[in-house]
């Protein structure tokens, strides 16, 4: 595009009514009747319409550069959901492996009969890549220590720490559902402006294409 075509387009640019808002129409996903994070990209069915529902009507090279825009925002959008999606996913077995070691030291402790061996179990951890030490737990004590990330450690009885997993698993489990349905819809407002993009393009070289016959006509009939 040339100097001039580039001044000209940031010119109408700066005088038009076109925003982000004349191209979205809302949001595409709710949650608990909170509207998500995607913006939901509009469809032109009409685009003689859409163009001259502006002051000044918009030019193709304005229109396009708008869901243009729209477009880049989306796939950023994309690419941040989808890290996010992978970042809970690698949590919930984590959570889930937590929850079933501490569900099984309280039906241990829950179990025993008072003497202090039948509330004891021998198990293995790891110190290090392929070392492990043996070690013996007394699940009498019914005390366990979680890590909550950040380097910090707290302890909690056993219920406790049953109920705080199983909140965190819940609501992990959750986040991934609405993540997902975030991630389906954003991929969809793409195809939405990339389609857009087209059907604005092939509008506009028909629009030439007519002007071109038009004016030759008019200098057939003028010579």
């Amino acid at each position: 595009m040339s100097t001039s075509k580039e001044d000209a387009l940031l010119q109408e640019g700066k005088s038009s009514s076109l925003s982000l808002a004349s191209i979205t129409d809302g949001f595409a996903t709710e949650h608990d009747g909170v509207a998500g994070a995607v913006p939901k990209a509009r469809f032109i069915e009409d685009i003689d319409a859409f163009s001259t529902s502006f002051d000044p009507p918009a030019s193709a090279e304005l229109m396009i550069g708008a869901y243009s825009d729209l477009f880049g925002k989306l796939k950023t959008l994309e690419e941040s959901l989808a890290q996010r999606a992978l970042l809970i996913q690698s949590k919930i077995p984590e959570i889930e492996k937590s929850l079933k070691l501490v569900t099984f030291l309280k039906n241990k402790e829950d179990s025993g009969s008072g003497d202090g061996d039948s509330t004891k179990i021998t198990t293995r951890y790891n110190l290090a890549d392929m070392l492990h030490a043996k070690a013996e737990i007394d699940t009498a004590s019914g005390i366990v220590n979680l890590w909550l990330g950040a380097n910090v450690m707290l302890e909690y009885t056993y219920q406790e720490a049953v109920d705080l997993l199983q909140t965190k698993d819940t609501k992990a489990k959750k986040d991934l559902t609405h993540t997902k349905e975030d991630l389906a819809a954003v991929r969809n407002q793409v195809i939405t402006s990339e389609v857009n993009i087209s059907r604005i393009y092939n509008w506009d070289v028909r629009q030439k294409r007519k002007e071109r016959m038009a004016d030759a006509e008019a200098k057939a009939a003028s010579s």
